[in-house]
């Protein structure tokens, strides 16, 4: 008996080793097709209110991919126009940082006894070693440009055709499963759609209300070009946890650059305390809700799992294929215990979300 149970963990474990190392290799072909499922789902009920006013299933399609489109374009014009304005200020940024270094060099003249010529002649020196690195570092930006181009028509594409042939890929799922197991399946299906049709557009209103607070913030404690910043920070967002130290850590440098002082770092840390701390206890019970019911614990696990094997995409994806991971797992009885694992204990106490949601139905 000692001897199955140890044969079935090593099949288990060489399984999960297979599977992250399929991941971690099909990466080029598993991002677009994942990113392309996931805005598939979100894209469904709205295809499906243009084919019941009559509209052709692939017209509705491709609208659905305008309106993607639009969007994105939106976005992108909208932080154009920003750095439009925050390129004007490079010339004072530039001085800024001048002066910076000059300080930083008579600090380290004071401290170590190195002479500013001395220190100037060990950056000149490293800076001809790295030439070579600075070629290497362009290229790469050159092919990771072509890629992310390839990417996008690739999640484009596959978007359409995913929206397009829906009916015939839950078809091919339900003949995988008997007879009995078919009504499963479909709750399946429906909650891990429901997962990013109602995550997806809660994030989008949350970025929204965060470029607002932001905006507001940085306003007021005197960030130039604080729009920017603030669309920055609320964009950043989509990468959790990560995306909101960056936004807020580049902030401070522009600020510290275009001649900042400690009043103003103090003011952007203030700000981004107290916008976190209405996001974590009132935007996200509020406006993102429940959806994707995942302890903080393997939220965390699942975003640095998902740097590791695809990067930013993998943050990216990690809590909405995390939630559907656990739609799976609560459908099935062998591993209704992982989905409990992974996923958050209710408890009797409301939550300040819980509080305004009922003072908003009154």
């Amino acid at each position: 008996m000692r001897t199955d149970n140890l044969s079935r963990c090593i099949q288990v474990l060489l399984l999960f080793f297979l599977v992250i190392a399929g991941l971690y290799f099909a990466k080029s072909f598993l991002v677009p097709l994942v990113f392309a499922g996931v805005l598939a789902m979100l894209f469904i009920p709205l295809c499906r209110w243009f084919e019941r006013r009559g509209l052709n299933r692939g017209f509705g399609s491709l609208i659905c991919i305008l309106l993607l489109l639009v969007l994105a374009a939106g976005v992108l014009v909208l932080l154009a126009w920003q750095v439009s304005g925050l390129a004007e200020d490079t010339e004072q940024m530039h001085k800024r940082a001048m002066e910076i270094v000059e300080r930083v060099e008579k600090m380290i003249s004071g401290s170590l006894g190195i002479s500013s010529q001395k220190q100037e002649q060990i950056i000149k020196e490293q800076g001809a070693s790295g030439m070579g690195g600075a070629a290497r570092l362009l290229a790469a930006a050159v092919n990771s440009s072509a890629g992310l181009f390839i990417n996008t028509i690739l999640i484009l594409v596959y978007t359409f055709l995913m929206i397009f042939l829906r009916a015939h890929l839950k078809k091919f799922v339900l003949l995988l499963v008997s007879d009995e197991q078919r009504e499963k399946t479909v709750e399946i299906i429906t909650g891990s759609s429901k997962v990013a049709q109602q995550y997806l557009p809660g994030l989008g209103k949350m970025i929204a209300v965060l470029w607002i607070m932001y905006g507001i913030g940085f306003s007021v404690v005197g960030v130039k070009h604080a729009i920017f910043f603030a669309i920055l920070c609320g964009l950043l967002e989509i990468v959790p946890f990560v995306g909101n130290i960056t936004g807020t850590a580049v902030t401070l440098l522009m600020g510290v650059s275009q001649g900042g002082d400690l009043k103003l770092v103090l003011g952007i840390l203030g700000t981004y305390f107290v916008v976190q701390f209405i996001q974590t206890y009132i935007l996200e019970p509020l406006v993102v809700g429940a959806q994707v019911q995942i302890n903080p614990l393997f939220t965390i696990i699942a975003i640095l799992a998902g740097e590791l094997l695809w990067g930013i995409p993998g943050m990216v994806l990690a809590i909405p294929l995390l939630g559907i991971a656990k739609i799976v797992f609560d459908h099935i009885g062998q591993l209704r215990p992982y989905g409990f694992l992974i996923g958050e204990e209710k408890k009797p106490g409301k939550k300040i979300g819980d509080h305004l949601k009922k003072w908003f139905r009154k």
